[in-house]
């Protein structure tokens, strides 16, 4: 390889359909990129072929090893003969162009005359970044969404808690529901050290202090601060719950 000249990645992509439809092949995107990446100074790294592929999603083996190669730095540029080549989802182009952004790596699109190497091209990969934080904000406020209302809904976020086991994505009481029960009981009840009462149940005295605070025994389910009545069966009686927080407060553990 030439010192000191760039190196660029070529990626060419047809499917069956493409080559029947509209005549694409690998041979001419892969002569036109190779002219070009020339043109502009670039010497060619590899060229990564997807052939029978569709660009419904990123997972291509090609495309996989370009982009695991430009994390890597072994080249600066990508060069790609049309978007529609790179990928059909507006949303996984845009996330994926702002990696590249993120490692340093250019990216050219022959065709649609998007690049990133000139000044015009940076403000392009400002503007796809913009896009990209917009989409990213929009799948985090998706997924909140849902766990927001699965949790209105009655339904349980993480595993578990003592007592309890899941039964199709239920809280179930488990064998282990009656010793809760005694536990809440004895803490009420009795003068016993909150240390000592994990050391009886082989727990942390952090843990225990949770577990005698978790709403979760009086039917309770709770997400991002916000708590709601839940579908699963409490273990404990909402009095003897009310009863130990009281005594926590009592105690300055709150």
């Amino acid at each position: 390889m030439t010192p000191n000249k760039p190196l660029a990645a070529i990626y060419v992509r047809v499917s069956t359909q493409d080559q029947a439809q509209h005549g694409y092949s690998l041979k001419a995107q892969q002569e036109a990129l190779e002219n070009y990446s020339k043109a502009l100074g670039y010497e060619i790294f590899k060229i990564y072929k997807d052939e029978g592929k569709s660009a419904k999603n990123m997972n291509r083996p090609q495309m996989i090893k370009m982009l695991e190669d430009a994390e890597s730095k072994k080249f600066s540029a990508i060069f790609i003969y049309k978007l529609d080549r790179f990928s059909r989802s507006v949303v996984d182009a845009i996330l994926t162009i702002d990696k590249l952004k993120k490692w340093g790596i250019d990216f050219v699109s022959m065709q649609d005359k998007i690049e990133t190497a000139s000044a015009t091209g940076k403000l392009m990969f400002h503007m796809i970044s913009a896009f990209a934080e917009f989409e990213r904000n929009m799948i985090g406020d998706r997924t909140k969404f849902g766990m927001e209302r699965k949790v209105k809904e009655g339904g349980f976020i993480t595993k578990a808690p003592k007592g309890y086991k899941l039964v199709d994505k239920q809280l179930v009481p488990n064998e282990d529901s009656e010793n809760l029960s005694k536990i809440f009981e004895k803490f009420f009840n009795q003068s016993i050290s909150l240390t000592q009462l994990a050391k009886e149940n082989n727990m942390t005295a952090s843990g225990m202090k949770k577990l005698l605070q978790n709403t979760t025994y009086i039917g309770k389910v709770k997400f991002a601060h916000e708590e709601s009545q839940g579908n699963h069966q409490p273990i404990l009686s909402k009095q003897l719950f009310e009863q130990v927080q009281d005594k926590i407060k009592q105690l300055g553990w709150s």
